[in-house]
């Protein structure tokens, strides 16, 4: 199967690590969020203590981070908010 394009979107914490609001990512076939989390803790060393996803949400609906993507998926990860 070929590659596939799916919308990042970054909020709060992971936007300033990574330094960006969204980017668009070609995924292999089959990728699943939590496969897209694992890419990401290898690219920025600030994540690789999160062994587990945060919540995610595909399409504008909260998913499990092993539900299979879709070619023109949306895939946010929303990191806890801290407050005080």
């Amino acid at each position: 199967m070929p590659p596939m394009r799916v919308k990042l979107l970054y909020f709060a914490v992971l936007r300033d690590i990574v330094g960006t609001t969204e980017a668009d990512v070609t995924l292999p076939s089959g990728a699943r969020p939590r496969d897209v989390w694992s890419a990401l803790r290898a690219e920025h060393r600030e994540l690789a203590g999160y062994d587990e996803p945060p919540l995610t949400a595909v399409n504008e609906s909260y998913a499990s981070p092993d539900v299979e993507l879709r070619e023109g998926d949306e895939l946010a990860f929303i990191p806890p908010v801290a407050g005080g």
